[in-house]
């Protein structure tokens, strides 16, 4: 039988168990936080009674209350949405420059636009809309497609060399390879690489640029423009960017220029229309036409 007997250093009873001389005091718990925990058994009692608990296989306890927060947040939700609709009724029955005339619907769509962005095009193009290697920034000025709502509107819409009937250029064809399809030998190629850099302030080789001038101009000017200003620029809709504005979309030093030459580019954004709503469509259109380099 274990012995209890008051620990001489503490005073506190001992509970008569001891281990290898350390024998173990005899401290209850606090009233205060006992019947704390009394009342929290007590009132799980009760949720479980009034509030939805226990799995039931493919259901649950319903409660007494039959409360569900999934059925309430189907509600706020929809309340959500009604709130909305006449915004985005309004939306799709307005073009995308007279959105941008309207106070209240430039400011939802820049919202909602800023939301879709970030959940559908943030991935390639940026938080910002600053861009990455092969994806165009939407940021400044320079603007494969045109830069104004209804070209960024359409873009969005069709997407580009994408399975949409009025895609923006051709499915599967882009940028023609001139080294790879044996339009241009590597010898030329350099040089054109050496001409484009001209053109920035950055070649080294001054002689290959020259000749490169007249590569450039036999095989290149009909979609970048005689100036190299980009198709935009040029009148054209083939998606040629401007090779005289230092906004490279895969590098713009001389390695990087040979290799796109050589290899072509032929890059590929979605048709959104089939994926999203025109509502949304428009704005994200908006959005994007004012983060600053729309035209």
């Amino acid at each position: 039988m274990a012995q209890k007997e008051k620990d001489a250093l503490s005073g506190v009873e001992t509970t008569g168990h001891e281990w290898d001389g350390l024998r173990e005091l005899n401290n209850p718990l606090p009233k205060w936080w006992l019947y704390i925990f009394y009342v929290c058994i007590a009132w799980s009692l009760v949720y479980y009674v009034l509030y939805p608990a226990w799995p039931l296989g493919k259901s649950y306890t319903k409660g007494l209350l039959g409360y569900s927060q999934r059925e309430e947040l189907v509600q706020k939700v929809a309340e959500g949405k009604k709130a909305q609709e006449k915004y985005l009724t309004a939306i799709a029955a307005t073009s995308v420059e007279d959105i941008q005339k309207n106070k209240d619907l430039l400011a939802f769509a820049m919202a909602g636009g800023r939301s879709y962005f970030n959940e559908n095009c943030a991935a390639c193009h940026g938080a910002g809309g600053q861009g990455a290697k092969g994806f165009p920034t939407l940021a400044d000025d320079v603007w494969l497609w045109g830069g104004t709502t209804a070209d960024i509107y359409k873009t969005i819409q069709h997407g580009i060399r994408a399975d949409d009937a009025d895609t923006r250029g051709t499915v599967g064809i882009g940028m023609t390879a001139f080294g790879k399809d044996g339009i241009l030998n590597r010898e030329q190629i350099g040089q054109v690489a050496e001409y484009v850099l001209s053109l920035n302030k950055r070649s080294t080789d001054a002689a290959a640029a020259a000749k490169g001038k007249t590569v450039y101009d036999e095989n290149c000017a009909a979609c970048h423009g005689d100036s190299a200003q980009g198709s935009v620029a040029a009148g054209l809709d083939v998606g040629a960017p401007p090779l005289v504005t230092a906004n490279w979309l895969y590098g713009g030093d001389k390695a990087s220029l040979v290799e796109t030459i050589t290899n072509g580019r032929a890059g590929v954004m979605p048709a959104w229309s089939k994926r999203l709503d025109d509502a949304t469509v428009k704005s994200l259109a908006v959005y994007v036409h004012n983060l600053g380099g729309g035209k």
